[in-house]
């Protein structure tokens, strides 16, 4: 196991906004794809494929990258690395899935605020029996509060008509996501740390979800027929580059502040990202701009709060 250096805190949750930033960029174009070939499933598929042919070649030209996917390769022929250190990719698969089913219609903010609550729950739980690389991380008064905060801004969320305007399944798809993501960080952490690389960590992530992908878009092809031809806008790609970025970030920075503050600091950028986008572009259902406004600030102190600073006091 490689060890871990430190990593200023400002840095690390800093890196953890943007994580969430790209989410909530890639939900929009993962979104907009989905509902442009009306299947969301061959539409993640093709936004996975897109990140693993980036990150092979990425892979293929940087030398401690090369070294690193060896060892990946020698850890799973040896039987060193368990098995469900390499299934990370599988819960990014069910993440770009739902993101081209849901987003498009609900808007990248309802979206957003259906994975903060399937991130912070099973964020918390996941740091407190330890399965995070950074251990097990104690259960403070402030990290419940900041819990307790980033679920208030889903109530927000869901305030008004917005529940009898939307169908129950389209809330729960982005909780269920929100599970996946929480889970997926702290597999691909671990994964990184026995390896001792990142890249690796997230090479086998996405071998794992385009496999999983592909299952999933075969099936549905035979169920619903083909889909509509793919647009030739290029934007309409960039999911998967995206998904690259963050994937690696999250599997580098993961063990510097644990799978519950990585799930706040990303929920802050998703949030902010998403109201953005959806003021830009407005979605055919989602919540009215005080309640987006509300989200934020919720998120805000969820962060705060569930901040480490007694540390500082010296």
């Amino acid at each position: 196991m490689t060890a871990t250096r430190s990593l200023p805190a400002p840095l690390a949750l800093g890196g953890a906004v943007a994580i969430g930033a790209m989410t909530a960029i890639q939900a929009r174009i993962n979104g907009v794809l989905g509902v442009r070939i009306d299947d969301g499933i061959v539409a993640g598929l093709v936004s996975f494929g897109a990140g693993l042919v980036v990150l092979i070649v990425v892979t293929l030209a940087l030398p401690s990258a090369r070294t690193g996917a060896v060892r990946l390769w020698r850890g799973i022929r040896t039987r060193t690395i368990p098995n469900w250190m390499l299934l990370g990719g599988a819960c990014g698969a069910l993440t770009v899935s739902t993101q081209g089913v849901t987003a498009g219609v609900l808007g990248v903010s309802l979206f957003t605020v259906g994975v903060v609550a399937g991130q912070t729950v099973h964020g918390l739980v996941l740091d407190r029996i330890g399965f995070g690389p950074a251990g097990v991380v104690a259960v403070t008064p402030g990290r419940v509060l900041g819990g307790a905060f980033a679920l208030a801004a889903v109530g927000v969320s869901l305030s008004g008509d917005v529940i009898s305007r939307t169908p129950l399944w389209l809330l729960l798809l982005p909780f269920a996501a929100g599970v996946g993501i929480a889970w997926q960080a702290a597999t691909n952490g671990r994964l990184a740390q026995r390896v001792g690389s990142p890249m690796s960590a997230t090479l086998m992530s996405f071998v794992a979800g385009t496999a999983v992908l592909i299952v999933a878009a075969s099936v549905s092809v035979a169920v619903r027929g083909m889909p509509n031809a793919l647009p030739v806008e290029p934007w309409l790609y960039l999911g998967g580059l995206l998904g690259f970025a963050y994937i690696l970030l999250g599997a580098a920075i993961v063990a510097h502040t644990g799978v519950l503050l990585l799930g706040l600091g990303s929920v802050l950028g998703q949030l902010t990202a998403s109201v953005a986008i959806d003021l830009l572009w407005p979605p055919a259902s989602g919540p009215a701009h005080w309640q987006l406004a509300l989200m934020v600030a919720v998120a805000v102190a969820s962060v705060v709060v569930a901040l480490p600073w007694r540390r500082r006091r010296r």
